[in-house]
């Protein structure tokens, strides 16, 4: 590979043939500042805010898109360099809504750390501030348009990473504006609620449907016996919101914040996985006997579900039928655990915390209410956590550490790892291989389906059979995933597809990051605890064997069918 050598700052530097200047200046250490860049979508270089000045040339350059060449010699903190920013920076400013204070990114919004870093302390012109309407339409996304910096980071990264195109740039000019198909609402075109354009949005354009005030309104009503589920990704990168290092694992102070908020019980997510691997793992091995519906497909995540919907209609026969571990924890609250607590199902207020916006839109499904009351009443996301968490006036760093509730608190590694790419399939394949080679499985992890490509599969020996696996994470890579299997290059038994790239520990739900590193630390982590854990298969977790023998029955059964099952339907686009 051919290398060049030019000098920033007055430092030398070394980099490969085809390195940006941007790229060029991180390697020894000199940051400039960027607004449309993002480090793992398409380069744009459309804001010009991380100009600079290339000795010999006449205009600044974009240093996010222009290539590093041999000999250059480079300025980032010119004159010119800092006027150019400042004053591209203050034109947004002129033109964006001046509700700081009350924004859901203070803090956190890159246009203000810009204004910040640049020492504007005052704005020299004055724009004309937009006036639309806000698109409340979607379960899962609120889009605010008035606040929208046109950095093109949502396109890209609907278009690029997920393969939906819910959203895009429309007209030209001063008159450009980021709007759906036909200028509808999100939810009347084929956005799936997976909210990787709220991760990359810079500012409030784009953000969660804000459900944390049902959820106070429940904890403060005294009739209302409130139970609270917390999903496996949550626990990995909390601690991010309250300056804990990356990767660290929170679960026991998280369960003691969730008591110093007033539930009256705190459980795991992670039971109902172990669960689904039952219900998941007997359906594999029914259709695999039978050689019928194969591949089958997992239907853990309602980001692929609903793309599924509405992309793959002609797939749905292979989806499993199951709900996901959020459904079935909230079909079984409100009857199994309702009745060994003696309660009125009615009487039961269930709250998620999940790392992923489309479980918002999964949870008000019609169809979700199979116990005769909704599964789930309100969900909300890690960062919705953590805002009450701080809204409460509570230390979270130092708490101590305290245990989920039983019976629905206990769980296994396998139900751990749901929480990253792979993690489904692996904790399936622990249960399935034991069950079918009717002899302990010595070694549970199952490397083969582990790590972050795009597509991966394996083929794993069970029961005398070579039974292909396939795993993808996020739809851009389901999509060419099944495209291959429909043009018959591709053929498998089991696959496990994730809406979000690295599954839920990149939910559209998460702490805001722009480290493409993050993934792999909240993943360690969850590996981690996998580790740690006594019991490490779904069907060895004694509260899931005591949940069948005195309640469901067998797996598959008709009240299991009934209460943990579901159906998926074709939906149009549009």
């Amino acid at each position: 590979m051919e290398r060049i050598k030019l000098t920033i700052d007055g430092t030398p530097v070394e980099v490969e043939a085809g390195t940006t200047i941007l790229e060029a200046a991180q390697k020894i250490g000199v940051h400039i500042p960027t607004l449309c860049y993002h480090p793992e979508l398409r380069l744009e270089g459309a804001c010009r805010i991380c100009v600079v000045e290339v000795e010999g040339m006449r205009n600044l350059v974009a240093s996010c898109v222009y290539p590093a060449a041999n000999n250059m010699v480079i300025k980032t903190n010119s004159e010119a360099v800092r006027r150019a920013r400042k004053t591209v920076v203050e034109l947004l400013i002129a033109n964006h809504p001046q509700d700081c204070l009350v924004c859901s990114r203070h803090g956190e919004c890159e246009l203000q750390n810009l204004s910040r870093q640049l020492g504007i302390r005052k704005v020299r012109f004055e724009g004309a501030k937009r006036d639309l309407q806000l698109d409340e339409s979607s379960h899962s996304i609120v889009r605010d348009p008035n606040k929208c910096i046109l950095c093109g980071r949502c396109v890209r990264v609907c278009e690029q990473t997920q393969a939906v195109n819910a959203i895009g740039v429309a007209n030209r000019g001063s008159a450009s504006i980021v709007t759906t198909p036909f200028n509808h609402g999100l939810a009347d075109g084929p956005c799936v609620g997976c909210g990787q354009c709220i991760n990359v949005c810079p500012v409030a354009a784009l953000r969660e449907k804000d459900d944390t005030e049902r959820v106070w309104d429940a904890l403060h009503n005294a009739k209302a016996h409130v139970v609270v589920q917390v999903a496996p990704a949550v626990r990995a990168a909390l601690g991010e919101e309250f300056g804990m290092r990356s990767g660290s694992l929170v679960t026991g102070k998280l369960v003691t914040a969730l008591r110093k908020l007033g539930f009256d019980q705190v459980f795991d997510t992670q039971f109902a996985a172990d669960v689904t691997i039952m219900e998941e793992g007997y359906e594999f091995i029914d259709r695999l006997k039978k050689n019928e519906n194969l591949p089958l497909i997992t239907s853990c995540s309602p980001g692929w579900v609903g793309y599924c919907e509405r992309f793959y209609p002609e797939m749905l026969p292979h989806v499993s039928s199951c709900k996901s571990p959020q459904q079935m924890f909230g079909a079984l609250a409100k009857t199994y655990y309702a009745e060994r607590a003696g309660i009125s199902g009615s009487s039961i207020f269930s709250v998620s915390i999940m790392p992923c916006t489309a479980k918002k839109t999964e949870a008000a499904r019609g169809e979700m209410q199979d116990s005769g009351y909704r599964d789930v009443d309100a969900v909300i996301t890690t960062r919705e956590l953590a805002n009450m968490i701080r809204e409460a006036g509570i230390d979270f760093a130092n708490l101590p550490d305290s245990e989920f509730d039983l019976p629905m608190g206990m769980s296994t590694g396998a139900g751990t790892i749901f929480g990253v790419t792979g993690g489904v399939m692996e904790a399936a394949l622990r249960t399935v291989a034991e069950v079918l080679d009717g002899k302990e499985l010595l070694e549970v992890e199952f490397q083969q389906v582990r790590g972050f490509a795009g597509v991966r599969e394996a083929t794993v020996r069970i029961a005398g059979k070579n039974v292909r696996v396939a795993i993808a994470n996020g739809l851009a890579q389901a999509k060419r995933l099944l495209e291959s299997i429909k043009a018959g290059e591709a053929e498998y038994h089991f696959i496990e597809i994730m809406g979000c790239p690295g599954g839920c520990i990149g939910g559209g739900g998460q702490p805001l990051s722009t480290d493409p590193e993050i993934r792999m630390k909240r993943a360690a982590a969850l590996y981690r605890q996998d580790m740690l854990k006594k019991v490490r298969k779904s069907h060895e977790n004694p509260a899931v064997q005591e949940l069948y023998r005195s309640f469901l029955g067998e797996p598959n059964s008709e009240k299991a069918h009934h209460l943990l099952h579901t159906h998926y339907q074709a939906r149009s686009r549009y």
